[in-house]
Formats: structure tokens, sequence, C-alpha cells
């Protein structure tokens, strides 16, 4: 084993000043070998990221079990959909079109610059930082990583110290699947976090919550540092007044409950007409009877991360009941002990509730009536422009105005989540919800320079409007002015 990986593997609760020099030493061990080596080979990349995919099939029961233990209880349905299966679609994705997006893009050259050509050729920019969230832990690192390396660049990640397990078995696939100097990943504390978010990375992506989003843009503003931050916020579901509330109600239960709601896009909360807002919730309940019967004891539905989170989930639900307001816990109590909150409706909550002001992210669905599709827009609009915004209608006017008049990372229309899992699709937030995109070749993008070219060939029309300056000058710049495309 490479004595640096050893180093970086020592228990993080232990952490002084010599594992912020590791993760220098790793930092300039990359940047080193991306001298040597700045422009891999379209067989390389597919090589590196094959290397991964087989990883994943080869521990695809070990990454399921350490998820279980991390999460006191993880559904294994869950995890082979929203894990498993969406980082092998990004590794495939990216393995099979790399070449494609490697290739010069070429630019047109307007009438003033003949003769000449011009192109964009993507190009590895460096030594990339990845800073993983705990809780989709498999999926955010496979989902940037991909792009990562498909665009040619070394990779360092920082891996959650709340999924402990999950990390270190991560920690190890990487290890036996890479040479340090090609992809490292760090366990680690909030302290080594804070260092590794200080490297002089050639690009960061971040993500986490917009408070330490925050803190993470500042850190690497003192590099320069491109960042792409992948944050949250408020996700809303409108329900348009001809929204069909029976065909709704499936997809809005699983993409809230899904991981128990401790998912970046899930569903935050819901607008609903005020003259069907019983309507929806009677429905909603039967959905929710119907994909988790007995929440708090059924496996397929999945434990809260950990007490803390719990307990600000309680405090959500306890500040609520004491303004009044109406709270309707499906199936029973919450098992502490287990760390299971069930899923529970808010109905109509006053805005100035902390659940109304914070991303929820547990199992906690807000229902929210409207008067018009006017009102709804507005409440959006009003508040931090969300990570997903989800419409169900069937009306092209409610479409059209519901996208022109919003403003979201990304939409899914008669539907929850799936935007994400569409890889030709960039995924990214806007304002507080994020900064910049990833995902298929908006990925390969990102951690790629564009670099423009422009060549010349032949006769340099140009030279027509260097000094000195007379009747030809004025006459080419008269035409050029008026004419030129």
């Amino acid at each position: 084993m490479d004595p640096l990986y050893s180093i970086l593997r020592r228990p993080m609760s232990a952490h002084t000043t010599a594992s912020v020099s590791s993760l220098e030493a790793v930092f300039v061990q990359q940047r080193s070998a991306f001298s040597r080596h700045p422009y891999p080979t379209a067989v390389e990349r597919r090589a590196q990221l094959d290397r991964l995919i087989q990883a994943i099939l080869a521990h695809q029961d070990e990454i399921a079990a350490a998820l279980d233990r991390d999460f006191g209880g993880r559904c294994l349905a869950e995890v082979r959909y929203s894990e498993i299966f969406v980082s092998l679609q990004s590794l495939r994705h990216a393995k099979r079109h790399l070449k494609k997006w490697m290739k010069r893009r070429r630019a047109p050259v307007a009438l003033a610059l003949q003769m000449a050509k011009a192109w964009v050729m993507p190009q590895p920019v460096g030594v990339v930082g990845i800073v993983v969230p705990w809780n989709y832990p498999l999926f955010m690192t496979m989902g940037p990583i991909a792009g990562a390396l498909a665009a040619g660049n070394r990779v360092m990640l920082k891996l959650s110290e709340f999924a402990p397990t999950t990390s270190s078995v991560l920690a190890r696939l990487f290890a036996e699947s890479f040479a340090p100097d090609l992809v490292t990943a760090v366990e680690g504390d909030a302290e080594v976090a804070k260092a590794f978010v200080r490297l002089p990375f050639d690009h960061l992506l971040f993500t986490g919550s917009t408070t330490v989003g925050r803190q993470v843009m500042h850190a690497a503003a003192d590099n320069l540092t491109p960042v792409t931050l992948e944050l949250g916020g408020k996700s809303p579901v409108v329900l348009a007044p001809d929204a069909d509330f029976s065909a709704a109600a499936g997809s809005i239960v699983y993409g809230k409950f899904l991981n128990a709601g401790q998912t970046c896009i899930a569903p935050d909360y819901a607008l609903v007409p005020a003259n069907r807002l019983e309507e929806f919730v009677a429905i909603l309940q039967a959905e929710i009877e119907k994909q988790y019967p007995r929440a708090t004891e059924n496996r397929d539905y999945t434990s809260i991360i950990n007490e803390k989170q719990c307990a600000r989930l309680r405090r959500y639900l306890e500040e609520a009941q004491a303004a009044g307001t109406r709270v309707i816990s499906i199936h029973g109590e919450a098992s502490p002990a287990a760390r299971r909150i069930p899923p529970t409706l808010v109905i109509d909550p006053p805005d100035q509730l902390r659940l109304m002001q914070e991303e929820i992210f547990g199992p906690i669905l807000p229902v929210k009536p409207y008067q018009t599709l006017d009102q709804a827009v507005r409440y959006i609009n009003e508040r931090p422009r969300p990570l997903a915004l989800y419409l169900y209608t069937r009306s092209s006017q409610a479409k059209d105005q519901v996208l022109t008049q919003t403003v979201s990372g990304g939409v899914s229309i008669n539907d929850t989540l799936l935007h994400i899992a569409v890889e030709d699709l960039p995924f990214g937030g806007v304002g507080t919800s994020g900064l910049g995109h990833y995902h298929g070749r908006a990925g390969f993008d990102t951690f790629s320079k564009l670099k423009p070219v422009f060549e010349r060939r032949g006769f340099a029309s140009g030279a027509m409007l260097r000094p000195p300056y007379g009747r030809l000058h004025d006459r080419v710049m008269r035409f050029l002015i008026r004419w030129s495309r």
C-alpha cells in the first residue's frame, strides 16, 4: 500500500497539522503527475472509468451494507437504484461519449477575419477537488468523478465523516483502483474539510448546504479556484388547478420520502388549489400508506442519518404544533431509538415557521393552499431560487407560465426527481441553490478548459485594417460596419 495513502487513512479524530500537510503532499503529487501527462488519451480515460464501473459491480453488496450501517437502516431497493444504478449510468455514459466530447468544436469565422479557421479545444484543467455529502455518498461521488476523469483530470475526494463506514469502503475502492497521483479519497472531519477546500485546485465541486457552500466559495476565492456548488433550498411542487391528483400522488410521495426525504432535490413543500386542499391531503395520505405501510417498522423506509438531524426535524414539528398547525403523522409515532420519523404532512403552516424557512431534508411535507396560479408563482418568486421545481398539469398554458415566470435549477413536469437521472441534462442550482452544472457533457465541460484557438490560413484580409490608415481602411470599415455578419 502506498505510504501516502496510509497517512490519509489515519483516524480523523486525531488529525493534526501533519494530516493537513499530507493533503498538500497529495495535491503536489497530483499536480506534478498532471504536468508530466497533461492530456490523457481517450483510451486511457475510458480505462479509468471502466475501473470504477468494475469496482462498483464487484463491491455493490459491501457498499449497500455500509450504507445500511451508516443510516441505521437504509432501504436496499433504494440503494440499488438511487446509488448503484445511477452511478453506473453516469460512468457508462461518460465512457461511451467522451471521445466525441474531446473532439475539436468548430467555430465560424467572420468575413473580416478571413482567411482563417477557429475551433474550441477541450483541455483538462489539472487537479479537481470534490467534496462529497453524506446523503448519497456513492452517487454524489461517481456523478462528479465521471465528468472529471472523462475530461482527463486528476481527482482528490473529501468523503463525508457522517457516513464513515461507506466512506471507508469507498476510500479502499479508490485505493485499489488508482494510484494516488490520479485519484485519492480522503476521510476526515470538518477541520480536514476546511484544509481540503483551501487547496489551490484547478476546479472545486462542493455538494452540501447553502451555509457551508458560502464558506467553501470564500475559501476557494483566496486561490481564485473556480467552483461548482450543488446546494439545496426549498424545492416546490405546484399542482395546477387541472392537475390529476391521483396520478400525481405516487410520484410526489416517492420523490419526497425516498431516503426519508434526505435528498437535495426532494419536494420541500406543495402548493395546492385551496378548493382542493382536503382532496389532495386525503389522496396523499392514502398513497403514503400504500407505499410505506407501518413506515417506522418498514425496511423499505430509510432512517435519519444521525440524532442531530432527528432532533432538528422533531423541533420543526414541535414548533408547528405549538403554533396550532395541523400535523398528520402517517402510521404512528416517531421511533427515536431507530432514528425513524414517520411520513408527516403539515397543513397550511405559517410562513414564519422554521420548516418553511429552512430546507427540511427529512420526511416532512408542508402543504400550502393557493387561490390562483399567479399567486402560486408569486409565492415561489418571493423566495430564494430553488434547486428543483415540480409542476403537475396537463395545460400548455400552465406549463408555459410556470416555466417562463420562475427560475430554478431544474424542472420535472408531472414527475419528481427524474430530471437528475437524464445524463444529457445539465444538473445544477441557481442563486442560493447552487452555481454551475455537471452531468454528462455539461460535467465534461465544467472540468475542462474550453480553449479557443484561431489559425490564420493564407491571405490575411485583416491586413487592410492595419495602419497607416487611409482611404482604403475607411472604405473597408464602412463596408464591414454596414454589411458584416
